[in-house]
């Protein structure tokens, strides 16, 4: 069985979706996005060093863009037939059109962040431009650095070609040897040795000058096939592929989980190939060559670009000019409640705490594992595992209760896509260590992130809850916003108790009073709150809601919204990737208004707010607006009832809406222009929030009556 990450019959969710009139298939939405993230690397007001970051970024995204989505239309291509075979067809034309045109502006920009950065006296050389200094030192550091850890592979007609690792780079090499043409390929190890050298400055010049890892190995190419090839000349083109990343799980039951999950990671690195990118400057028989021998075929992506590939290593580009070359960073903001004395059970019993990360910080959810690893009171832990962090802080404390005599509970999903080995890893280890581990439900990823204590008071057992938008990893929390609500609400507890349950004894279903749980009860629970304010719009009465998720593209959801709209609800949406509404088309969705906002943050959280007739109901969660997430996932919304919280929750969400520097407009044709709001005031949300956090102040900006909670005119208290 193929464990498809959308259903397991795609087909027929997807068909919908290629109605142009009412949907944009969401694969150029989501290529729209990633648009989004090379405006900002094209933003001469961005830090130069960021622009950098955010190219490898773009590259990051489009690498997982072919393995994931472009898999898939290949998938529904390869089984569908007649005139929905004929859109896939031209889906896969326009995906292609659209990602050249995203490739050269990549290009582009790329050149003017060079000059920019050379500006500033760092400079990227290649091979041809190296002083006799330079050249020295890059063939001192090739023979003990990198000659070791290259394995050049000789090509010819008639020879099996090798299996090549999924989204590494090679070098494809055109030798010229006693005047005979013959073929290589050289992996770059860029797993193993730096991609970006700093090398010795010109002399007379001052600055930081690096070389790129590929041009060192083209610089002393003659030395890596080690005198058994006498090579007259060389040119070496970079070349890459993507692999399906679709994992096939076979449903025997002889081997654990974990073992066929260790299998399936072996075939994915010899998946069917979607995408090769090659140099422009390949000549053409070596071209040839290569696709003809790697079987490259027809529905096959031949993308042709610049001279390097995987520029998402800029990703991890050093700032090594001044301070100002990056985006200043924003320290944490205490939340004070937290930081005086006293156990952290204390203050959550005696109010609900809502974290908002990066602005807070992630240690106050490792403090609350810690004190309940240690806490005699604290008899269980129950947790959900995503995505950690390779050194978990978390996972640590969860060993900690073990030794403390807590019984400890880890649901660990073995399926999250590209984290599937660290996971696995994890698992053994908790294990190990005593943890009680389980892999959820057979055809379910579990999504949630919940955190369920149980500690005794006054001879009774009392939950303490977490309900997250975010996963439980300390590195992320610095990168991504997410929303924590940490709770006492025995109600929310013991529904929170049910999910665990329904994990482990799946047999069950449960019934919950106050969550929105998929697959049981999230889409019918979204669509009660949107009824009702369509109900309320037809009455006459104000109706609102405001949706802001990662992703929204489940069929159903775009409709009800569609008839929202129609009914008179003014519906707001803040999505940060696929969208596959269309807002503000005449007679389709006309009170439908969106943005979508990149910035210095990766904006993650998933909060839904219905204005209910002036008695606002707020929901965070894990659960995006998507098939996937509504119904083939464990996935959790909780309600967020405090009034404090549910005013941090409302700013935020006017902040974003008003955001006019890093916001762009989501309309029909995602084209994404600037949200240029009133110029006169600038707010930049991400800036403005932190500050709110910090003063308790808001800026200056026009207040909706659709978008205040109940009693908001009471004085507000410093957050």
């Amino acid at each position: 069985m193929t464990l498809n990450d959308e259903a397991q019959n795609p087909l027929n969710l997807r068909l919908g979706d290629l109605d142009s009139s009412q949907f944009m298939p969401r694969e150029l939405s989501w290529l729209s996005f990633n648009a989004r993230v090379l405006q900002e690397a094209a933003n001469a007001n961005v830090p130069v060093i960021q622009r950098l970051r955010y190219l490898g970024i773009f590259s990051n995204n489009m690498d997982e863009f072919f393995r994931v989505r472009v898999a898939e239309v290949r998938r529904l291509l390869s089984i569908s037939s007649g005139s929905v075979r004929q859109q896939y067809k031209e889906l896969l034309e326009m995906i292609q059109t659209r990602v050249v045109e995203l490739q050269t502006e990549f290009d582009r920009i790329y050149e003017l962040v060079l000059l920019e950065l050379r500006k500033r006296k760092i400079y990227m050389v290649n091979e041809e431009q190296l002083e006799p200094h330079q050249a020295e030192y890059v063939r001192g550091f090739f023979r003990s650095q990198v000659l070791p850890e290259l394995e050049p592979i000789l090509m010819s007609d008639g020879q099996s070609m090798p299996n090549l690792t999924d989204e590494s780079i090679y070098l494809a090499v055109d030798i010229v040897a006693g005047g005979d043409h013959r073929y290589a390929l050289v992996e770059v190890p860029s797993d193993r040795v730096p991609r970006f050298v700093e090398i010795p400055r010109k002399k007379g010049k001052k600055g930081k000058v690096f070389i790129v890892l590929d041009n060192i190995i083209r610089f002393c190419m003659p030395q890596v096939f080690r005198g058994v090839i006498e090579v007259d000349s060389s040119s070496a083109y970079t070349i890459k592929f993507s692999r399906d990343a679709e994992l096939e799980i076979d449903t025997g039951i002889s081997d654990s989980l974990i073992e066929k999950m260790e299998i399936s990671l072996k075939r994915r690195q010899k998946a069917e190939a979607v995408r090769f990118v090659y140099d422009a400057e390949i000549p053409d028989h070596l071209l040839s060559f290569l696709t003809k021998h790697f079987n490259v075929r027809k529905y096959d992506s031949l993308i042709a670009g610049g001279r390097y590939h995987n520029s998402k290593d800029f990703m991890s580009f050093p700032n090594v000019g001044p301070k100002y070359l990056e985006y200043k960073p924003l320290p944490h903001i205490p939340v004070e409640r937290l930081e005086t004395g006293g156990s952290i059970f204390e203050k959550i019993r005696e109010k609900d705490v809502l974290l908002y990360y990066p602005y807070h910080s992630f240690d106050y959810i490792i403090n609350m594992l810690k004190t309940a690893a240690l806490d005699p009171a604290v008899k269980s832990i129950q947790i959900c595992l995503y995505r950690v962090a390779g050194k978990s802080r978390v996972c640590d404390a969860l060993i900690n209760a073990v030794n403390n005599g807590k019984r400890v509970l880890a649901v660990v999903e073995l399926q999250a896509r590209f984290d599937e080995e660290a996971n696995i890893n994890w698992a053994e280890r908790l294990a190990d260590n005593g943890v009680e581990v389980m892999f959820g439900v057979a055809g379910l990823k579990v999504h949630s992130k919940l955190i369920l204590i149980e500690r005794e008071e006054d001879g009774d057992i009392a939950f303490y809850s977490h309900i997250g938008t975010g996963n439980f990893n300390e590195k992320t929390a610095n990168l991504y916003t997410d929303f924590s609500l940490l709770t006492y609400d025995q109600g929310i507890g013991k529904d929170v108790f049910n999910v665990f349950d329904f994990l482990r004894f799946n047999y069950k279903r449960p019934s919950y009073r106050h969550l929105l749980v998929s697959p049981h009860s999230s889409r019918s629970g979204l669509y009660e709150l949107m009824d009702r304010e369509i109900s309320n719009a037809r009455d006459g009465y104000p109706a609102a809601m405001t949706l802001k998720c990662n992703n929204l593209a489940d069929r159903e959801m775009v409709m009800k919204l569609y008839e929202a709209s129609s009914a008179g609800v003014e519906v707001r949406i803040n999505v940060r990737g696929m969208c596959t509404m269309l807002p503000g088309v005449p007679g389709l969705s006309d009170k439908v208004t969106g943005i979508s906002i990149v910035d210095r943050f990766l904006e993650h959280p998933r909060v839904y707010s219905f204005y209910n007739r002036g008695q606002p109901r707020y929901y965070i969660g894990s659960a995006d607006l998507m098939t996937r997430n509504l119904d083939y996932r464990v996935e959790v919304l909780t309600p967020v009832h405090d009034p404090d919280a549910q005013r941090l929750l409302q700013d935020v969400l006017d902040q974003q809406w008003h955001d006019n520097v890093k916001a762009r407009v989501l309309d029909e044709n995602q084209s994404n222009q600037m949200e240029n709001g009133r110029k006169s005031v600038k707010i930049r949300s991400q800036e403005s929030i932190h500050r709110y956090l910090q003063t308790g102040k808001l800026p200056r900006y026009p207040k909706s009556s659709l978008a205040q909670p109940a009693k908001r005119r009471r004085k507000r208290k410093k957050a």
